[in-house]
């Protein structure tokens, strides 16, 4: 899930283009990897360090989202003899740099963020992608939001109002929702008033506290926040629906062995499922392996992608020209 720290938390930032972003991305990186000239160069082609380090973008639920990678973590550690240490990242960007300067091999992201790191020349390959049964090719939508009772039925209500985004670098929360405004006549750099929340879950309880007036997420995550008592059931009601997105990847580093990129490649394309997992001992059932997603309970495992699959996501671009799409 593409989802952030800031439980209502809202914080506001105006877009001002495409130096406001790589100043972020700058900053990003000494959120996870540590300050320092490092924070700008990549590791030697081929070395592998003595630990891996797994990042992960910012999630709704960050207090537990280590525990839900633990058997991810034991399994490449088995498998690889490499110690495995998991990094809750403070935001999109800060994976981004973090792995740009090799203080990340292992990273988990969103679509967006990935192309972004990819098109900007970090090395990284995509492993796979969670999948929540051995036949699904993945993939979830951007929703657009107001709060209840609101009078806006569509998006081209939004004209005018301050609308909440989640990250620049968010797929389902940025790139996919700036491309339906588009479509609806409006330019989401002049036409509404943006506030970037940091998380789809902040985005959420910021519409439904009417600290913003509309606002966009991945679609599911009303439905979680009621769930979880952040939000009341129906707090706000559903505008709008993007076409569907590519599953969130996971990545390795392009400056790891060769021997180590293919002990990962198998990992992921054919052992990190409930019937490798619960054949091999790591489970006692294929319904008791704890793997992380939406619902783990029901999540059969990780699936190879494609870098292609996330075309579709350069052609949003293309279309939106998004300053958050030109990262260099």
């Amino acid at each position: 899930m593409n989802v952030g720290p800031y439980r209502g938390k809202v914080a506001i930032a105006t877009r001002k283009g495409r130096a406001v972003l790589a100043a972020a991305l700058l900053a990003g990186a000494g959120l996870l990897a540590g300050c320092g000239e490092s924070a700008v160069a990549g590791p030697e082609p081929g070395t592998d360090p003595e630990v891996l380090m797994l990042g992960h973008i910012p999630s709704e639920n960050s207090n537990n989202i280590d525990e839900e990678y633990q058997l991810v973590m034991e399994v490449i550690e088995k498998e690889t003899g490499k110690k495995v240490e998991f990094q809750p990242a403070t935001s999109y960007a800060a994976v981004i740099e973090a792995q740009r300067a090799g203080k990340v091999q292992l990273a988990s992201y969103g679509p967006f963020s990935y192309v972004v790191a990819k098109d900007s020349g970090v090395g990284i390959t995509a492993l796979g992608f969670l999948a929540e049964t051995k036949d699904s090719t993945g993939g979830y939508h951007s929703a657009a939001w107001v709060p209840k009772g609101s009078p806006i039925k569509d998006l081209a209500g939004f004209k005018g109002k301050k609308v909440c985004f989640v990250d620049p670098t968010s797929t389902s929360g940025y790139l996919y929702p700036s491309a339906g405004l588009l479509e609806a006549g409006l330019d989401p750099k002049k036409d509404v008033t943006p506030v970037f929340a940091g998380g789809h879950d902040s985005s959420v309880i910021a519409i439904a506290n009417q600290q913003c007036e509309a606002g966009f997420s991945q679609d599911s995550m009303p439905e979680e926040l009621s769930k979880s008592g952040q939000v009341a059931d129906g707090a706000v009601s559903e505008v709008w629906k993007s076409a569907l997105i590519p599953s969130s990847p996971i990545v390795m580093s392009d400056s790891l062995s060769a021997p180590l990129k293919e002990k990962l490649t198998d990992i992921f394309a054919n052992k990190l499922n409930v019937d490798w997992l619960s054949a091999n001992g790591y489970c006692d059932s294929a319904d008791a392996c704890p793997l992380p997603g939406e619902e783990s309970t029901s999540a059969w495992g990780f699936k190879p992608v494609e870098d292609s699959t996330y075309d579709g996501i350069r052609e949003v671009c293309t279309i939106t020209k998004s300053d958050s799409c030109q990262v260099s």
